[in-house]
């Protein structure tokens, strides 16, 4: 799919003349595709007692997954029953999860360099006790890593850690390139794929948050005023002026995002007056969020193996077994260290999360480290203040895993209550998955009744038809006999005909 679009815009020849605004905006993407990125990546190690050493952020992760764990278990999670679960041993008989190292933190800044738009043209890691309060690396290795970049002709250094506005000027005055942090390079990709002007809003008032702290000191154009003859008296520096600049811009912004805010309000009032329930998606980034909301709703959101595909938020309707219908909302992955001022700008759209009757916790059945990931999609969760909600854990991408694991997994009967097996692309435990939903919404609950409807009542029968479950109809003197399964919707409209 990705091959074939590039080969659309290589054959279409531009007319001469006036280059129309669809062909110049792919040739611009074509120009940053162009980019070469040289990835740095840094493994931090605290001091461990004997061969335990691990990253902090790695400690911080496994204990979330231990909350995340013990949390599946039940609709509660608490937070304070992880405590125990600091060393790789302890008198708990849970597995130890698995963390993101060094080398797979970086093939995932990798990754995301891609749906940047990036090639990439060269990496390093470097190991270190401790990061270097000036240039994060030490000077020696900026060095080295200097000529590596300038070999391969890069255009600009991605790291894989977060980078203060100091750190970062004093690296480019070495390599005499631009450089990109991790935050830097997620908000650039947000922005690259946000289509809506919800999403576009969204992405600029994180962009700006980030901005503000990193104004100082960029070069000669924000030094003081100079003194003289009519310079004196009441003056501003150019860094006082891109401030003010920025904050009248972060309002403007936030003003607009209220507005959508009180519009989805709005909205949501308008859906909680009818008895649907939504049911959100949430997960990893490229875990299959939306492969598995087409296959549910029969639509068609971009599912693509790039990171952050979906940014915009998208809710369809969903009939369950019951004949029940429920609001299935598609929202934005997560990540490892997302930046929290993207976590802050996509409240608006994240509140889906917050307000859904159940959460479906999307993970890559085939991955590794998907423990690993599930802990940093409960810090977010947390974060959204949404880690109490119903939740369902959904295994996803089994058609990757051995056929038999794969089938074992699917159609085993005694597996968690919480958690389904199913392969989105295949389709296979999809109708598992509906049940289980089924079974865990709690809005218009499902009554069990017998009936007796006149056969002239051509409409409560049509109703009947289309939103019950029917298991048994009998026809007698102008009467239809039934038993059915209904929604608390529809038994108040046939309560009239209710017998025994």
């Amino acid at each position: 799919m990705r091959s074939s679009h590039p080969k659309k815009t290589r054959d279409r020849a531009p007319a001469a003349g006036r280059v129309p605004l669809g062909a110049e905006t792919e040739r611009n993407e074509k120009q940053e595709a162009q980019e070469r990125a040289f990835l740095v990546g840094i493994d931090v190690r605290t001091r461990g007692r004997g061969k335990g050493a691990v990253t902090a952020q790695a400690q911080a992760a496994r204990d979330a997954a231990s909350a995340s764990n013990a949390g599946a278990q039940g609709s509660g999670q608490n937070s304070g029953q992880s405590s125990g679960q600091g060393s790789g041993k302890s008198s708990s008989n849970k597995p130890s999860i698995p963390e993101f190292d060094a080398d797979e933190s970086l093939a995932e800044l990798r990754t995301l360099a891609g749906s940047a738009g990036a090639k990439v043209v060269g990496e390093i890691l470097q190991r270190r006790d401790r990061p270097d309060p000036a240039t994060l690396i030490g000077g020696g290795k900026l060095e080295e890593i200097a000529g590596a970049a300038a070999s391969v002709n890069a255009d600009l250094l991605l790291f894989d850690h977060d980078l203060t506005a100091s750190q970062q000027r004093n690296i480019e005055r070495i390599v005499k390139l631009r450089v990109i942090d991790r935050t830097q390079l997620i908000l650039d990709i947000f922005a690259r794929h946000a289509r809506t002007r919800e999403g576009q809003l969204q992405v600029e008032l994180a962009q700006l948050q980030y901005m503000l702290p990193r104004l100082a000191g960029r070069g000669i154009e924000m030094s003081q005023l100079g003194g003289g003859i009519g310079t004196r008296g009441p003056g501003e520096t150019q860094l006082e002026t891109d401030r003010r600049k920025i904050y009248r811009r972060v309002r403007h912004v936030e003003q607009q995002l209220e507005n959508v805010r009180r519009i989805r309000a709005q909205q949501r009032q308008r859906r909680e007056s009818a008895p649907l329930a939504v049911v959100a998606l949430v997960g990893y980034t490229n875990a299959g969020k939306s492969t598995l909301f087409n296959a549910l709703t029969k639509a068609a959101v971009l599912s693509s193996p790039r990171m952050f595909a979906t940014l915009d938020p998208t809710i369809r309707s969903v009939v369950l077994p019951s004949k029940r219908k429920i609001l299935l909302s598609d929202t934005v992955g997560f990540i490892r260290s997302l930046p929290h001022t993207l976590v802050e700008a996509f409240r608006a759209t994240l509140e889906e999360v917050q307000r859904a009757s159940l959460i479906l916790h999307v993970s890559d059945a085939s991955s590794r480290l998907s423990a690993e990931q599930d802990a940093q999609v409960e810090i977010v969760l947390k974060e959204l203040e949404a880690e109490k909600k119903p939740r369902l854990r959904v295994m996803n991408k089994v058609d990757l895993l051995d056929v038999e694991v794969a089938n074992a997994l699917v159609n085993d009967p005694v597996l968690d209550a919480k958690t389904v097996y199913v392969s989105a692309a295949e389709g296979v435990g999809l109708v598992k998955l509906l049940a289980r939903i089924d079974g865990m919404i709690e809005e218009d609950p499902i009554s069990r009744l017998h009936l007796s409807v006149p056969q002239e009542e051509g409409k409560i029968l049509a109703m009947l038809e289309a939103k019950a479950r029917i298991y048994s109809r009998k026809y007698r003197g102008g009467v239809v006999d039934m038993t059915v399964a209904a929604p608390e919707s529809v038994v108040r409209k046939v309560r009239e005909w209710v017998v025994g």
